[in-house]
C-alpha cells in the first residue's frame, strides 16, 4: 500500500495580485455568458429595422448609430473573452467593411448553442471538432449558392443594386438615394483595372443644412473652405502647378528669445525689413517655378499671405494629414517640410482648381480631367489618379455622421466585389439554406460530433430570426420563419428570404427584388465568427496578472497638509 503524500500548503505559483479562474463553471461558461451579453447588445441593431444605440464615449462624444463596428469601438469592451469577438469583428471591418454585426451575433449564437452541450457533459474538444466540420461544409455549400455576378463593364444600376442592401441596413428608406450617389462616385474613379480600385479615392464631405436630396457627387477633392488668399483670378485655374508644404507658411521663429534695443525711428522701420525681404525672395522663387496653387498643412502667416496675393498664388489650408496625403497622390506631388521652390519632380499638377458654392457654403474643388471633359489635355503622361467627393447634406451632425458610415459600408462592398464579383441571395435566404444543408449533413454523421454540427446548423438560423424579430417581434416572427422553412424545402428554396415590409406572408424572392449580399463578405463573416467561437471554447483557464501602477487612492477632500 502506497503512502499518501501530503500536499504542500500555501503553494504560491504566481506573484501576489494574480487572479485565476479555471474549470467548466468558472472559465468556459462565464466566457460564454460574457460573449452572449455582447452579442445581445448589438443584435437589436441588426438589419434595416435595427435600433440605434446612443453611445457616449470616454471623451464625452455622442454617437447615435446602428453600426456595430462603431458601437463596439466606442464602448471599450474589457472582458478578455468578449475581446476575442471584438477582434474578429474588427478583422471583418478591415477586410470587407461590412457584415461586422453578423460576426458578433453568429459567434454569440454558436456559443449559446454550445453551452447546453457542455452542461449535458460533452467535452469542449468534441464541440470544437463538430464546429470545424460544420464550417467546412457551410463554406463549401456557400460556393454553390451564388446566383448572380456583377456584369462587366460596370453600370450605374448594377453597382447601385449590388450594395443597396448594405446601405439599407444602416439607412433604411434612404438606400436608393445613397446607393446612386455611391455608384456615381465609384464609377467616376474606377481605374482601367477594377481590382486596383482604392476606397481612398472616394471621399465624403459633410455640409450642415438642407436634406439628403440636396447631396451630390463632385468630381475631384472638395475642401469645405475657401482659399486663404484674395489674389486676383484664382477662383478658377486651369492646368495649374501645385506645391504642397507640411510646414507652416510663415517666418520661421528663432529657438531663443532675444532683446533688441532700438534707438531711433529708422532702426524701428528697418528692423523687420530683412526677414520681409527674405520671405519675399522665397515666395518669388515659388512663383518663378510656375506654381499657381500652394497647399499648406499648417498655419499661413499674414505676411506670407500678402506676398502670395502679390504673386497671384492661391493658398489653401488642409489641416488633416490624411487629406494631405490623399491630395499628394491625386496631384502627384511630394509634400515638402521646408518652405521654398519645389523641384520639377516635387511639384504636382492639377487640371482644375476652382471655388464653387454648395448650399450657401463656399468650397474649394481640385480635380483632374478625364477624356471627354471640356479642357482635357491628351498630352498628359500616364493614368491620373482620379478622385470623387460625395457632398452629404443633413440637418444635424449626428445624422451626417451616420450617413457617412452608410456610404463607407457601400464603398467597402464595392472593394470586396472587385476581388470577387459573385453575389448570393440576401434577406436571410442564404443563411437559412445553409442551415438546412448543414443540418442534413449532421444527420448523416456518427458519434458525438453530430450534435455539435446540428447545433451549428440551428445557430445559422439566427440571421433570419434576428431580421424577423427586429421587424415584427417574436410571435409573428415564428410564423414567418415557419413559412420560410416550408419554401426552402421547394426547388427554388435558396432564393426565398424575409420580407420586412410584410406585403404578403412575410417572405419574398430575394433575386426578384435585387436583394444580394457579397459572397466573399459572407464567407469571411462565417469563418471569423466560427474561429472566434472556437477560440473561446478552447479556453479552460483565465489567468490575470495584477494591473500595473500604484493603488487607486481616492482624492482627499480639503487641503493636502490639513491636520486630521
Amino acid at each position: 500500500m502506497s503512502l499518501k503524500v501530503p500536499k504542500a500548503n500555501n503553494l504560491q505559483l504566481f506573484k501576489e495580485g494574480y487572479k485565476q479562474a479555471q474549470g467548466l463553471e468558472d472559465a468556459v461558461l462565464r466566457n460564454i455568458q460574457a460573449v452572449s451579453e455582447l452579442s445581445d447588445l448589438v443584435r437589436t441593431s441588426f438589419g434595416p429595422n435595427g435600433r440605434n444605440k446612443l453611445v457616449i464615449n470616454h471623451l464625452g462624444r455622442l454617437f447615435v448609430t446602428s453600426d456595430a463596428a462603431t458601437i463596439i469601438r466606442e464602448i471599450e469592451v474589457v472582458h478578455p473573452a468578449a475581446k476575442l469577438l471584438v477582434m474578429a469583428s474588427q478583422a471583418q471591418e478591415s477586410e470587407m467593411g461590412d457584415a461586422t454585426n453578423t460576426v458578433l451575433i453568429f459567434a454569440g449564437e454558436l456559443l449559446k448553442r454550445a453551452e447546453s452541450l457542455l452542461v449535458m457533459g460533452l467535452h469542449p474538444s468534441e464541440v470544437i471538432k463538430g464546429y470545424e466540420l460544420a464550417l467546412a461544409k457551410a463554406l463549401a455549400e456557400l460556393e454553390t449558392l451564388s446566383t448572380y455576378s456583377l456584369p462587366k463593364p460596370f453600370t450605374l444600376e448594377a453597382l447601385a443594386s449590388a450594395f443597396r442592401p448594405a446601405i439599407a441596413s444602416k439607412q433604411y428608406g434612404f438606400e436608393d438615394t445613397l446607393s446612386k450617389l455611391v455608384a456615381e462616385a465609384v464609377l467616376a474613379v474606377m481605374p482601367s483595372n477594377p481590382k486596383s480600385f482604392n476606397v481612398d479615392n472616394v471621399r465624403v464631405v459633410k455640409i450642415m443644412g438642407g436634406n439628403l436630396s440636396m447631396s451630390k457627387v463632385v468630381q475631384g477633392m472638395v475642401f469645405g473652405r475657401e482659399p486663404e488668399g484674395m489674389a486676383d483670378d484664382t477662383s478658377f485655374l486651369l492646368h495649374a502647378k501645385v506645391a504642397v508644404f507640411t510646414s507652416a507658411l510663415d517666418i520661421s521663429q528663432t529657438e531663443t528669445k532675444g532683446t533688441v534695443l532700438l534707438k531711433n525711428a529708422d532702426e524701428m522701420l528697418n528692423f523687420t525689413t530683412g526677414e520681409e525681404k527674405q520671405l519675399e525672395k522665397i515666395i518669388k522663387e515659388i512663383a518663378d517655378a510656375g506654381v499657381k496653387v500652394v497647399i499648406g498643412g499648417s498655419s499661413v502667416g499674414e505676411l506670407a499671405l500678402h506676398y502670395f496675393n502679390r504673386f497671384n498664388i492661391a493658398v489653401i489650408k488642409v489641416l488633416s494629414k490624411f487629406d494631405l496625403r490623399r491630395l499628394c497622390r491625386v496631384v502627384n506631388a511630394t509634400p515638402l517640410a521646408r518652405m521654398g521652390a519645389p523641384t520639377p519632380e516635387e511639384a504636382g499638377f492639377v487640371d482644375v482648381f476652382e471655388t464653387v458654392e454648395i448650399g450657401g457654403d463656399r468650397v474649394t474643388v481640385l480635380r483632374q480631367l478625364v477624356p471627354g471633359d471640356q479642357g482635357y489635355d491628351p498630352t498628359g503622361q500616364g493614368e491620373k489618379t482620379r478622385t470623387a467627393t460625395i457632398v452629404l447634406r443633413g440637418a444635424t451632425a449626428n445624422h451626417l455622421d451616420d450617413l457617412e458610415r452608410a456610404v463607407d459600408d457601400g464603398v467597402n462592398v464595392v472593394k470586396s466585389l472587385m476581388k470577387d464579383s459573385r453575389l448570393v441571395p440576401g434577406a436571410g435566404a442564404t443563411e437559412l439554406e445553409l442551415s438546412k444543408r448543414v443540418e442534413e449533413y449532421g444527420s448523416g454523421l456518427k458519434g458525438l460530433v453530430q450534435h455539435a454540427v446540428k447545433r451549428y446548423a440551428s445557430a445559422l438560423e439566427v440571421v433570419p430570426r434576428t431580421l424577423v424579430e427586429n421587424a415584427f417581434g417574436g410571435a409573428e416572427g415564428n410564423e414567418i420563419l415557419s413559412q420560410l422553412w416550408t419554401k426552402h424545402a421547394r426547388e427554388d428554396g435558396p432564393v426565398w428570404g424575409i420580407d420586412i415590409e410584410l406585403e404578403r406572408d412575410g417572405t419574398l424572392r430575394a433575386t426578384e427584388h435585387e436583394i444580394y449580399d457579397s459572397l466573399a463578405a459572407k464567407s469571411w463573416a462565417i469563418r471569423l465568427a466560427t474561429e472566434a467561437a472556437i477560440s473561446v471554447l478552447s479556453v479552460d483557464s483565465i489567468i490575470m496578472s495584477k494591473p500595473a501602477g500604484g493603488p487607486k487612492v481616492p482624492q482627499q477632500a480639503g487641503n493636502w497638509d490639513d491636520d486630521d
